[in-house]
């Protein structure tokens, strides 16, 4: 699966109908990284959930406004993972390309190719970006 470089965020939210329109909710934890604000315009790429074919658009950076962005809180300062990490993950579902999704710290979302939805494997971090990673299988776990 290839990534834009200006993609600015990953996760995976639910439509949600509210009175006449839907609604996609966006985790309090983007807005608190910084690369996506309260008030701005975004462009959104819809991916199926991997049982439905689908097309998607990517990511454009927004125009800021002369806004000044604001530093990022200590916490979340860069992503949780680093090249070469191992974690335990089970994969949570299959993206457009049929890589594995997994999510680690604070919701870190990591493409894992050769997995599964269900699968719960030991990875190894081979590149990490700032909202999304991507590792490779090193153990299948039973």
């Amino acid at each position: 699966m290839e990534i834009s470089d200006r993609l600015l965020t990953l996760y995976t939210a639910e439509v949600m109908q509210q009175q006449d329109q839907y609604v996609l909710e966006v985790p309090k934890d983007e807005i608190a990284l910084g690369e996506i604000e309260d008030g701005e315009v975004y462009r959104v790429a819809v991916l199926t959930d991997g049982e439905a074919g689908g097309s998607s658009e990517q990511a454009v950076r927004p125009q800021r406004h002369d806004r000044q962005r604001q530093p990022r809180p200590a916490e979340f300062d860069g992503p949780p993972v680093e090249v070469g990490d191992e974690r335990m993950v089970e994969i949570e579902s299959t993206g457009e390309e049929g890589d594995g999704i997994a999510k680690v710290d604070r919701g870190y979302v990591v493409v894992v190719p050769d997995a599964s939805e269900g699968d719960k494997v030991r990875i190894e971090m081979d590149a990490v970006r700032e909202n999304v990673g991507f590792a490779d299988v090193v153990e299948y776990i039973d």
